[in-house]
């Protein structure tokens, strides 16, 4: 096997997770998440050479998946809503699991209350934690949307589930 296809297939393994947290987020949809890394991965593979030899292959694999949720937004199709479990990172078996699973599903039902668009925004800035500017370019929108969709997105988080700010507050995250 060519080597590089071999280290391909490590970066699939090794990433795949980290990208599927991201594309649940992004669609809601365990199954539509999925549909949406393979899509990015395939495209990946196909420029995998370039990619590996500059090492930015992640980020090329994120910036698609942006890109093809974006179109599949364009296209006003009709999404398929079977819903799954987001995938999480392991965590220690200490943590309250009643208090974690009732802020999972506060949250997923809050954010499936969003536009997709919005749910995009969010996840970029707040779970990728990146800039205005970068949200922008990913998303192929300019600052003044990601701003506006930003505001507009926590206005209704607020709204609609007001118990995932006093969840916060009770863990000593807030700020």
């Amino acid at each position: 096997m060519d080597p590089s296809l071999s280290e391909f297939d490590t970066f699939v393994r090794t990433r795949t997770p980290a990208l599927l947290r991201s594309a649940y987020l992004l669609t809601g949809d365990q199954h539509l998440a999925e549909d949406l890394v393979q899509s990015a991965l395939a495209r990946t593979h196909r420029a995998w050479r370039g990619l590996h030899e500059t090492g930015n292959a992640e980020a090329y694999t994120r910036k698609t998946m942006y890109h093809l949720q974006v179109s599949w937004w364009r296209r006003r199709r009709v999404a398929e809503s079977m819903p799954g479990e987001l995938p999480e990172p392991r965590r220690d078996s200490s943590s309250d699991h009643a208090h974690q699973t009732a802020l999972r599903l506060s949250l997923r039902s809050a954010l499936l209350k969003l536009s997709a668009k919005q749910r995009a925004v969010l996840v970029l800035r707040f779970f990728e934690d990146r800039s205005e500017a970068e949200a922008a370019e990913l998303l192929g929108v300019s600052a003044g949307t990601v701003k506006s969709q930003t505001s507009r997105a926590l206005a209704r988080l607020r709204a609609v589930a007001p118990e995932l700010a006093e969840m916060y507050v009770l863990e000593g995250t807030a700020r």
